[in-house]
């Protein structure tokens, strides 16, 4: 992992989505904590964390002061915790519409564990983070054959309704070969919760990965 990667100033935008290697997030920026670290980032093409929240909610908001006292993170505000496995975003696509206003799109890199976090006194986290081990290319087996092919008429269906490029849910080249690719383009598509996205995302084995949204699938009825 280059030193850039692993400075203890890696900010951290916690959300309350799942974003995968090679997924796309577009992003709205108006809180101050964030406008500034977008605009570093824009100006350097850094990249920072999306890590997903497991307490308090992506805008900040005040503490609620209840018979045991203040839920508070110590600062007046609510408490926000997040989980420890994110991935790196890198920004592609960045528009200032108005004052106070930034609206980018951004590319799933790398996941990260978080060895330590820190909370600025203005609420953005910066954290030190290593760098996971990027998933194996591993080819998809006949048995989850109909994922990939559940995906490829989905991404045909888009392409021949004449979805703009822009406007599409996942960027080409579309590797409907790779249980990695596959796996992870479900896991952004399907409406699962949250805590399950976080699981199958922190998983090594992107065999495994494709064979648990198999099953999904299957109970869904999308891969029959």
């Amino acid at each position: 992992m280059s030193a850039a990667l692993s400075l203890s100033s890696l900010p951290l935008f916690p959300l309350g989505t799942v974003l995968y290697p090679g997924g796309l997030l577009p992003l709205q920026i108006f809180e101050v904590r964030y406008l500034d670290m977008i605009g570093k980032c824009h100006k350097t093409d850094a990249p920072f964390g999306i890590v997903s929240l497991t307490e308090g909610s992506e805008v900040r908001k005040p503490a609620k002061t209840t018979l045991k006292g203040a839920d508070s993170g110590g600062d007046g505000f609510a408490q926000e915790s997040f989980n420890a496995v994110g991935t790196l975003a890198k920004i592609t696509e960045f528009s200032n519409p108005q004052s106070g206003l930034m609206v980018i799109q951004c590319v799933g890199v790398h996941r990260f564990t978080i060895t330590r976090r820190d909370k600025l006194k203005h609420g953005l986290w910066i954290a030190d983070v290593i760098r996971m081990e990027d998933d194996m290319s591993v080819k998809i087996p006949h048995d989850l054959q109909k994922c990939a092919d559940a995906l490829g008429k989905l991404i045909k269906g888009l392409l021949q309704g004449e979805t703009p490029p822009e406007n599409m849910p996942m960027l080409p080249p579309y590797q409907l070969e790779d249980c990695s690719w596959v796996a992870n383009r479900w896991c952004e598509l399907l409406p699962i919760p949250v805590s399950i996205k976080q699981r199958l995302l922190e998983l090594d084995n992107p065999l495994l990965r494709l064979e648990l949204i198999g099953d999904i699938l299957e109970r869904s009825g999308i891969s029959r």
